[in-house]
């Protein structure tokens, strides 16, 4: 490449598909900071018009005051000093989008890298938003196979939802996948199955830092060491980020799922799993009453989508500031860090 690249890089995909893994391998790269889900981003974006015209000061310091102190975001987890943050966001461009960019590079230059990146997996559902404040990012999507996805996500305890809620929001990223690549183009979207990174992570890695523009850093394969550090013993649901790339997990929703759960699972999801390699096992037809019930779920959710995206136009043509980021280009990095 003739120039490094500076662009922000969204890490996207189904909860349970290893984002958090690949967050720590990308934080592992030289080049690239990658902090584990901050959560102020969406929440800023869809609170952007009580903010106010961000044109004023004021209004800048009151956004920078919740993005480091308010309830709702996560701000600690970058271990960037608040008061700083506040004035750089004071003094950045009137956007929402520079204000987010500027904590980012405040966490990028605290690690002596000139790249950054932010990771969510429910971002499938928001990269609109995201291009908005970032016209210059790239995506990246992970796809795990979706039995095994789902399988996990049902036995989180955060997860509130049931098998069928899990089939479908697994169905609904692979959909948000697909057009997005198709949309967006091989230069800003990659996709990539996390089976081929746990079983040859070096040559999965070596692909993605293509797509990045960014040449391989093998430390990328010893981001468990990096983990251990930064993932706490509490959180036992990325313990295994603690662990060396694996495929001990592949094919575990065999024996977590019960006959008809996968059953269900499988045939709901099977043109998809076939579509990006899957091998189906040819289970038997789940009851037509539990297939009607994933149906009526997805008809809901479909409906709240489309309604969001009403109001969303909406509320875009109210905006006091134009939204995009004026910050892109090197970071200065501060190597006292």
């Amino acid at each position: 490449m003739t120039r490094e690249s500076c662009r922000p890089i969204f890490v996207l995909g189904c909860p349970r598909s290893g984002t958090t893994l690949l967050q720590q391998m990308l934080h592992s790269h030289r080049r690239i900071a990658f902090p584990s889900e901050t959560r102020f981003v969406h929440v800023a974006y869809a609170n952007r018009h009580g903010f106010g015209d961000l044109g004023r000061a004021e209004n800048r310091r009151a956004l920078a005051e919740w993005i480091t102190g308010g309830e709702d975001t996560k701000f600690a987890v970058l271990g960037l000093d608040a008061d700083a943050v506040v004035e750089e966001i004071v003094q950045a461009p009137p956007t929402l989008g520079s204000a987010l960019a500027a904590v980012f590079r405040c966490y990028a230059r605290r690690h002596g890298k000139p790249r950054w990146g932010d990771k969510r997996p429910s971002y499938f559902r928001r990269v609109p938003m995201l291009q908005r404040m970032f016209p210059d990012a790239q995506f990246v999507h992970l796809v795990r196979d979706g039995r095994d996805a789902v399988s996990s996500l049902t036995r989180m305890p955060w997860f509130t939802g049931d098998i069928h809620a899990a089939a479908l929001t697994w169905r609904e990223a692979v959909d948000a996948g697909r057009r997005l690549g198709a949309r967006l183009g091989p230069d800003a979207f990659y996709e990539f199955r996390y089976e081929d990174l746990v079983a040859e992570p070096a040559d999965a890695l070596v692909k993605l830092c293509a797509f990045l523009g960014e040449e391989y850093d093998a430390e990328m394969t010893g981001a468990y060491r990096h983990a251990r550090r930064t993932v706490p013993a509490e959180r036992r649901w990325h313990l295994r980020t603690h662990e060396a790339p694996n495929t001990r997990r592949v094919g575990a929703w065999r024996e977590r799922m019960a006959d008809w759960e996968a059953d269900l699972v499988e045939h709901v999801l099977a043109d998809r799993l076939r579509h990006h390699g899957y091998e189906l096992t040819g289970v038997p037809r789940p009851s037509a009453a539990r297939v009607a019930k994933f149906q009526r779920l997805a008809a809901h959710r479909w409906r709240a989508r489309h309604l969001t995206a009403v109001q969303e136009r909406l509320a875009e043509a109210r905006e006091p500031n134009p939204v995009a980021s004026r910050l892109t280009g090197p970071v200065v990095a501060d190597r006292r860090a």
